[in-house]
């Protein structure tokens, strides 16, 4: 089941309350998710394709030892692709912190930051270019008065 974008940026959302890309940090012992994707996408850019972003994010997140990873890998992997998981456009990073999201023609993906010229770039080619996709909105847009 292939679920990565390829040749897609997808921009930081328009109600983003960050104008530069803010490393997201946390207090709590056993970091959220978006945390532990801000920092492998950041020290390894282009490393990982959105299953395997997903897998490792899991498996840090859940704290499973590396031998248990080694050990149940193809186990760990079908039981977390049982069920459907969002999409990068759904992370914190693009909707809070201020982080584009590029997935390169393989489906590898790097953040950077709505300030960066990597950034400026991927959202000003035009025809031909990467796709450009918007992260999700914060808020719901709201339908006129209730």
């Amino acid at each position: 089941m292939q679920m990565s974008y390829t040749d897609t940026f997808i921009r930081v959302a328009e109600d983003c309350p960050e104008e530069i890309g803010v490393p997201p940090m946390s207090c709590r012992t056993l970091p959220p998710a978006h945390v532990i994707q801000y920092e492998l996408l950041i020290n390894e850019p282009y490393k990982y394709n959105h299953e395997e972003l997903l897998y490792e994010v899991h498996v840090r997140h859940k704290q499973i030892p590396q031998e248990e990873r080694l050990a149940r890998k193809e186990e760990i992997w079908n039981e977390l692709f049982s069920k459907n998981h969002p999409c990068l456009r759904a992370s914190l990073l693009p909707k809070r912190f201020g982080w584009g999201v590029h997935y390169n023609g393989e489906g590898k993906i790097a953040l950077y930051g709505k300030e960066s010229p990597e950034y400026d770039y991927f959202t000003s080619q035009g025809e031909g270019a990467v796709k450009l996709l918007p992260a999700m909105r914060n808020k719901r847009a709201s339908k006129g008065a209730d």
